[in-house]
């Protein structure tokens, strides 16, 4: 493979002669052609292409192929402040969204994925570029917009395999306030008050859609999708909005639709270390947890938390799953339903040397500052 180092080609216009060949009778002599605008270089070899030699095929009825990725939102990757101080080893070129779709949409198609739950979706992308494009490889899409940010959540599923029963969206601040299933939970942070504020602030959500097998109707899913809030001290606010996602959650999958299966996907925008990740995963969270108190005692909100779901996540705990220059961490996960399903086999995430070969992410040989999780899962 031949690759072009990423700003070599960049400017330059290019004239061609095209001389066609034993069509020439047909297509006239030759003609020179020159480039309307800068030609750009290619991304080169990309981080996926090694992923999807595992991916060549949709895996059987059996089982289910799951990807859970944060795109990047190009209201963010479009910035003084993303082109400066957040991504400056990134090639411009590279952070345009025209550029970075493009790729997006190579890699996802070369999934072959049943299940894809995307973060940072911004509204035209989905509407113009992904929902076309996976359709064309049959996958149906559902969007959830954050109203403030304009971007959201994008859940995909493969027609063939699913069908959708039934949709259960939220945004978090909104489902606290009005929903009875949330009452006791919201008269104890009621009893925070600067907490309180903070979490009724966020435009956060969580979609939530039910899916039944097409090849046996007994068989059917909870698909969960979210991301939480981002700040490093918002350990405290992530705890309220997890314990609202599981709530919610358990409204869908015990109540409404007796013990389905959930798969929960999503930008956790927490480490294995962390309160939710162990809250999620142990299905309790004790009322002395550091996390309660990580933006200080000024805003400590002590809770003990729990919910019925033995969930693990599905692809372990790598090293990374977002790599910035200032940051690396495994933020991103799909956590099953233990009892129902089990992994077949996860995807191997791009080897450290093709992540670090533009010195971070996002880059000219990848779309985001996120890595995606692929995992195929069967039913118990």
């Amino acid at each position: 493979r031949v690759f072009t180092p990423p700003n070599a080609l960049v400017g330059l216009r290019l004239k061609l002669r095209c001389t066609p060949g034993d069509g020439a009778e047909r297509y006239g002599p030759a003609r020179e052609v020159e480039s309307s605008g800068p030609v750009e270089a290619g991304p080169g070899a990309c981080t996926f292409d090694a992923r999807h030699l595992y991916t060549g095929r949709v895996c059987g009825h059996g089982s289910v192929r799951a990807v859970t990725y944060n795109i990047l939102a190009d209201t963010y990757a479009q910035t003084e402040f993303s082109r400066t101080v957040l991504y400056p080893y990134c090639a411009p070129y590279a952070l345009e969204i025209d550029y970075r779709q493009n790729l997006l949409k190579k890699e996802l198609a070369g999934y072959s994925a049943d299940l894809i739950c995307l973060q940072e979706v911004d509204k035209a992308v989905f509407v113009d570029s992904l929902a076309p494009a996976l359709d064309a490889f049959g996958l149906e899409g559902l969007f959830k917009i954050k109203e403030k940010q304009h971007e959201g959540l994008a859940t995909f599923y493969r027609r063939d395999k699913f069908s959708l029963l039934s949709r259960h969206d939220i945004a978090f601040s909104e489902a606290l306030l009005g929903e009875p299933l949330h009452k006791e939970l919201c008269d104890q942070l009621a009893k925070y008050p600067l907490v309180q504020e903070k979490v009724l602030q966020r435009s956060s959500v969580l979609q939530v859609s039910v899916l039944q097998s097409t090849t046996d109707p007994s068989r059917k899913l909870c698909v969960a999708n979210t991301h939480l809030y981002w700040h490093p001290k918002g350990g405290n606010i992530r705890l309220i909005q997890i314990a609202v996602a599981l709530s919610h959650i358990k409204h869908v999958a015990c109540d409404l639709y007796p013990s389905i299966p959930v798969i929960f996907c999503g930008d956790f925008n927490s480490t294995p270390s962390s309160g939710t990740y162990s809250f999620i995963s142990s299905g309790a969270i004790a009322e002395d947890h550091e996390d309660w108190v990580s933006n200080g005692e000024e805003e400590r909100c002590s809770m003990a938390l729990s919910h019925p779901f033995k969930l693990l996540s599905a692809c372990g705990e790598p090293a990374y799953t977002n790599y910035v220059g200032g940051f690396h961490g495994c933020l991103d996960y799909i956590f099953i339903d233990k009892n129902a399903l089990e992994v077949e086999q996860v995807i191997p995430l791009p080897s450290h040397e093709e992540v670090t070969t533009h010195q971070a992410l996002p880059s000219v040989s990848h779309p985001s500052d996120h890595i995606a999780l692929i995992c195929d899962l069967k039913w118990k």
